[in-house]
């Protein structure tokens, strides 16, 4: 499925106020993991300045250690400190990489902003090497910044 056929259907879950908002979080995981054939793990991280970690809240794919991430840590705690978008092509160059599974073989974490401060993220894996493109990084921007209206 396309990324323009995704942005309603992110659009309509969100939307949707009889749910809590991480099972929404939740149905978006899934609705990405499931539309879009190189993500294979698709999970939202939102940051605990006060411990400087970041901690799970929804995720589509097998389960993960990872439910709890120091900044600094791994690519996602990398973007916890940069505020930047980091697309990772081959997990295996990354010096300061964690390991969720032994098929992963690239990565794309985008920021996910709340008037201007970065308090978590969207975070996918995939078992393809090097398949994020500039346009996987828009609409992932694109889906942050609709969640971060919810908030």
């Amino acid at each position: 499925m396309s990324f323009s056929q995704l942005q309603p259907k992110v659009t309509t879950i969100l939307a949707n106020k009889n749910e809590p908002f991480e099972k929404r979080l939740k149905q978006i995981c899934e609705l990405l993991q499931s539309s879009i054939g190189y993500y294979d793990w698709v999970g939202f991280y939102f940051a605990n300045d006060a411990e400087k970690t970041l901690h799970l809240k929804a995720f589509a794919g097998k389960p993960t250690d990872h439910t709890v991430i120091p900044f600094g840590k791994g690519i996602c705690g990398q973007v916890a400190v940069s505020n930047k978008n980091f697309v990772v092509p081959d997990v295996k160059a990354q010096d300061n990489y964690i390991a969720c599974s032994l098929t992963v073989k690239s990565e794309i974490v985008i920021p996910l902003f709340k008037d201007g401060k970065n308090i978590g993220q969207i975070d996918i894996d995939s078992h393809v090497e090097d398949p994020f493109s500039e346009e996987d990084e828009r609409f992932l921007e694109w889906v942050n910044e609709e969640v971060s209206m919810v908030l």
